[in-house]
This record gives structure tokens, C-alpha cells and sequence, in this order.
């Protein structure tokens, strides 16, 4: 079929009504059980609204109009659409259509996160070169100080990188709030470990300009036309393909030389700050006990935190 202004790949076309994912359309081409205009379709085939599209002899029902869900996830809730997994997240949303969450937030996590059935705008919010902001409140197993604030919001060595300079504040003895750009697997969560702490409490209150506000936990609502038109603008210049994925800031150690959680390490036991040259440079209070000796290594899917 020859390709036309806005033609659509087919298992695109199918997965936009609700009735299957793209991976489940795409099986069912496979089956020979999707027809185009009276004629078995192929994989990767492009269609537009004139064809006429049938699964198992059934025509496509309309496309459904966008839905944009603002969710305040409870902690034990999985991010995952499939439904062998117990308390999946399109479960207990329970909404009377297909739709996904964008992103993830972790089980022992809680708080904001959009469910939709815009596949297009899932990857212009979460391409981290897209640099969209995320808002957290943590708290951690102990004590925190102006050095702990200063070390994670200037990157911390985690995953093969260095986490780009984010937003920091200390709102109580052990809670802080912070603001990232990334979109890297425990990301938080990784980043306190480093350092030697452990995260208790995890929420997720804003994603660019939607707040959470006081929606309760386990409660959803649609976004307001107004939150839409302001996301609509932030979008506009983001970028859907894998480039605005690629890491920009990566950790980089000479030969010969120690690596950063070695040399972070090296530091604490000094008990001493390494001096940068400005003015005010001051004595460092003794390390964190642990920091840099907690660390995780098993990598699991992309994103939360």
C-alpha cells in the first residue's frame, strides 16, 4: 500500500481503538486474522481512515477520544499493564478503557503518575533529553546535612553515569525535596544509597506542571483542560525519538586513576573536603558511616524511582 500524509503503521492503527496493545496486533497480523480492504494485511503495512480494517472478520470500532488520567498511585501498586500481575495499576484504576500508565514509579514508591491512551505523548514526556521536570518529597533512614543536599544535587555516580545537577532543599531533619530531569531505573533511590542512606518514604507530587494537590492516595481524576493546554505548550518542542534518550553526562576515569566510589570513599575517610579553589571552603564534619559502601548492581526496566 503506497504510503500517504497521514498514514498509519497498522498495528499502531488497531492498538488506538483499545482493543489490543501493538504487540498483541501485531500477533494477530501474524495470524493472517487482520484484513485491509477484503485482503489478508502484512506486517509493517501503513493504513489511513478511507481503509476499511477488520480483526477476525469483525470491522475496528472508532477510535476513542484521548484520555488523560492523573493518579495518586498507593504504595504496593505495580506500574505494569499486564494482567497476571497481582495489584497491576490497570487494575486498580479500574477505567472502563484501554489505557497505560507513562512511566513508572516504583512499588515501595507512591504518589503522581498520568495513565493514558495517547501513545504519542508517552515518549515526549519521558525522553530524558526532553529534560522535563519531576518533583519528589523523601525522607531517609537517618539524619541529613548541607553536605548530603550539596552532593546530591551536583551528580552522583550511579548505572555507568553521573546524575545531571538537579534541584535540592532540605525540608526537615531527614526529608528533602528534589527536582530531576532524568529518568534513571531507582534513580533516588540509588543516589541515597550511594551516600550511605536508605529511603523510607518516596512521593512523587508534580510531573512539569501537573501537581498531585491533594488528591487522595488510591483516587484518580482527568486532567482539566486547562493543565492539558499547559502541557500541550511545554510539549511542543519535544522530541519522540531515541536521541533525546542518550545519557550527556557520563562518569569518565583516566587509567590508573580510582574510581569515583573509591575516591568518594578516599574523601570520607579524610574527614576532610577536598578544597575547589573558592572562597569559603570549609572543614568537612566527619562522613556518613556506610556511605559508598551500599550499592545496587541488579538492573531491571528503565525508569522510577
Amino acid at each position: 500500500m503506497p504510503q500517504e500524509s497521514g498514514d498509519t503503521r497498522l498495528n499502531k492503527f488497531i492498538s488506538e481503538t483499545g482493543i489490543v496493545s501493538r504487540r498483541e496486533a501485531d500477533r494477530l497480523i501474524e495470524e493472517g486474522a487482520v484484513k485491509v480492504n477484503g485482503r489478508k494485511a502484512e506486517m509493517g503495512m501503513r493504513v489511513n481512515a478511507s481503509d476499511r480494517v477488520t480483526v477476525r472478520g469483525k470491522p475496528l470500532r472508532a477510535k476513542p477520544g484521548p484520555v488523560y488520567l492523573l493518579y495518586n498511585k498507593p504504595v504496593g501498586i505495580t506500574c505494569t499493564t499486564d494482567p497476571e500481575v497481582p495489584e497491576n495499576i490497570v487494575d486498580a484504576v479500574n477505567y472502563p478503557q484501554r489505557i497505560f500508565p507513562i512511566g513508572r514509579l516504583d512499588k515501595p514508591s507512591q504518589g503522581l503518575i498520568l495513565l493514558t491512551n495517547d501513545g504519542d505523548i508517552v515518549n515526549k514526556i519521558l525522553r530524558a533529553g526532553n529534560a522535563h521536570e519531576k518533583e519528589y518529597q523523601v525522607r531517609v533512614d537517618r539524619p541529613i546535612g548541607a553536605d548530603f543536599v550539596e552532593r546530591m544535587g551536583s551528580g552522583i555516580p550511579i548505572l555507568g553515569t553521573v546524575t545531571q545537577p538537579c534541584e535540592v532543599r532540605q525540608t526537615g531533619s531527614n526529608s528533602f525535596t528534589i527536582v530531576l530531569t532524568q529518568g534513571l531505573n531507582r534513580q533516588i533511590r540509588r543516589m541515597t544509597e550511594y551516600l550511605g542512606f536508605e529511603v523510607t518514604h518516596l512521593k512523587r507530587v508534580r510531573l512539569m506542571n501537573i501537581r498531585l494537590g491533594r488528591l487522595a492516595t488510591g483516587q484518580w481524576r482527568e486532567l482539566s483542560p486547562a493543565e492539558m493546554t499547559t502541557l500541550e505548550g511545554l510539549l511542543g518542542n519535544s522530541s519522540k525519538t531515541e536521541e533525546a534518550s542518550r545519557p550527556k553526562r557520563k562518569a569518565t576515569i583516566k587509567p590508573g586513576a580510582a574510581s569515583p566510589r573509591r575516591s568518594a570513599t578516599k574523601r570520607q575517610s579524610s574527614g576532610k573536603r577536598e578544597t575547589s579553589g573558592k572562597k569559603g571552603s570549609l572543614t568537612r564534619k566527619p562522613a556518613f558511616k556506610g556511605a559508598g559502601k551500599r550499592r545496587a548492581t541488579r538492573r531491571s526496566p528503565r525508569g522510577g524511582s
